[in-house]
């Protein structure tokens, strides 16, 4: 288990802790210590134990603060990818360019991440240096692809801007960009040098957004975290970054375990490669969600409670559980072939009475029937 401490933020101390114990936290933390100096501001620190390559995960209204001190020593520039619109105070202290890409899922192509590197080329930008990926997860996707294959790999620090990117696509090293024939069929796992989750930057996330970054956070009710909808968002995004810490210390390239992470995913990226829908990520993820929960209790492996507390998540946050209008079954059904996770037949990550687990050769009539019930 991966350690969480409350660290105070005061402009004139560095971190200082005191001992205390975790349960006051959340009962996610069982390791975790709440570190606290007088009446001072704290956020939370986290680490993805990962060895020689773990990294600290910083939470809360002022993590922003601690970035020149997660800067490495020997870095003497930084390249800063973001995208326009996208406000963060970034501080570095040291020498830095901007580097804009395109908003949406355009940016996730190979001919982005190529002009970027041929941007760090021209400026220099050495194996010492530091790409920092301020945004969401398609900065953070494409930030860190552009760094993992740099120089054959140089440093990055994520400072994630959306909900979603902070409980999910900026923890664990997973990047990539698109292809015509799917979403993240190229790209590498690196893990980065840091991660910081300032929950001040999701006060200008429009509503829509907002309820987005939802999406993903209702799948890790099914990892672990029934409790989340009763803690206050700081400690909902700390435990959500707990959670999927310890699932990559398990399996950090998705071998086995890690595909739990992709609950309610199969769905969404049919509907996303579609492109001819209306949906934010999170949103088509909730959909996934509702269809995985269908799927399982059709095959008999959750009983109608269970179904219900599925719906109950969903709804408590305001998702989406019905498929858009328009929706072309049999396609669908052949985007469900070109999932990652489909090497023995169709493929899903489902629920049951152990928890999420992995199911291979999904019958189709069983997946087209959950289809036509959504």
């Amino acid at each position: 288990m991966s350690s969480a401490q409350r660290v105070d933020t005061s402009a004139n101390e560095s971190f200082r802790t005191t001992d205390s114990a975790a349960s006051d936290i959340t009962p996610l933390f069982h390791s975790a210590q709440r570190n606290q100096v007088g009446t001072l501001r704290y956020v939370i620190r986290l680490e993805v134990p990962l060895g020689s390559r773990s990294y600290p995960v910083i939470v809360g209204e002022t993590a922003l603060e601690h970035l020149p001190s997660l800067i490495p020593e020997d870095a003497s520039r930084i390249a800063l990818v973001t995208q326009k619109g996208i406000e963060a105070p970034i501080n570095a202290g040291i020498a830095s360019s901007t580097h804009f890409i395109p908003d949406g899922e355009e940016a996730k192509s190979l001919s982005v991440v190529e002009e970027l590197c041929s941007n760090f080329a021209r400026e220099g930008l050495t194996r010492r240096d530091l790409v920092v990926g301020v945004g969401g997860g398609v900065v953070t996707d494409v930030a860190g692809f552009a760094a993992a294959i740099y120089h054959r790999g140089i440093r990055v620090i994520h400072i994630p801007t959306t909900l979603l990117g902070q409980i999910d696509a900026a923890i664990g090293g997973k990047t990539g960009v698109n292809l015509d024939e799917g979403k993240n069929l190229v790209g590498a796992f690196w893990q980065p040098t840091a991660v910081i989750c300032d929950t001040n930057l999701l006060s200008s996330l429009p509503p829509r957004e907002f309820r987005s970054g939802m999406g993903e956070l209702a799948k890790y009710h099914f990892l672990g975290g029934e409790q989340l909808d009763s803690l206050p968002l700081d400690e909902r995004i700390a435990a959500c970054v707990q959670i999927k810490a310890d699932v990559v210390a398990g399996d950090e390239r998705e071998g086995a375990g890690r595909a739990l992470l992709n609950y309610g995913h199969t769905l969404a990226h049919a509907l996303e490669i579609e492109g001819k829908f209306d949906l934010r990520h999170g949103e088509a993820v909730a959909i996934g969600i509702e269809y995985a929960s269908l799927v399982a209790y059709q095959l008999g492996r959750i009983d109608k409670s269970r179904l219900a507390e599925h719906r109950r998540v969903l709804d408590v946050y305001g998702l989406p559980r019905e498929l858009p209008q328009g929706c072309d079954l049999d396609r669908i059904i052949e985007l469900f072939t070109r999932d990652k996770k489909a090497i023995n037949g169709l493929t899903f990550v489902l629920d049951g009475p152990d928890g999420l687990e992995v199911v291979s050769n999904v019958p189709e009539k069983v997946l087209r029937e959950a289809l036509t019930r959504m």
